[in-house]
């Protein structure tokens, strides 16, 4: 069973980037998708995107607006998240979690229920 822990969140200004990093432990990255999700104080988790290790691919919600883009460092074992131009926002816990496909719908909304092995998160904060 993978388990899987997040890292690299902070205070960031608006515009500035961050970039996220998924470490896996127990089993391979490289045998998963890992999905990016976040929660927003008040809100419900809502899903980001996707990075297929298994077969490629990377998918990320529209309404990110290209700003997010996630890739794999398999000799660390790690998955990260690249944010730029980052938002007020965007501000959230952010999560990764583990399945074996994507199974991306072409949108965010909705997705992400198949994924398990959610990390603790680590948080971002935007400030204007």
């Amino acid at each position: 069973q993978v388990q899987l822990v997040e890292s690299g969140g902070g205070l960031v200004q608006s515009g500035g980037s961050l970039r996220l990093s998924c470490v896996a432990s127990g089993r391979h990255v490289d045998d998963y998708a890992i999905g990016w999700f976040r929660q927003a104080p008040g809100k419900d988790r809502e899903g980001l995107g996707c990075i297929n290790n298994k077969s490629g691919g990377t998918f990320f919600d529209k309404s990110l607006g290209g700003r997010f883009t996630a890739s794999t460092d398999s000799a660390k074992n790690t998955v990260y998240l690249q944010m730029d131009n980052l938002q007020s926002e965007d501000t959230a816990t952010y999560y990764c979690g583990a399945a074996h496909g994507c199974n991306w719908p072409g949108t965010a909304t909705g997705w992400g229920a198949s994924f398990g092995a959610i990390g603790p998160g680590t948080e971002v904060t935007v400030s204007a």
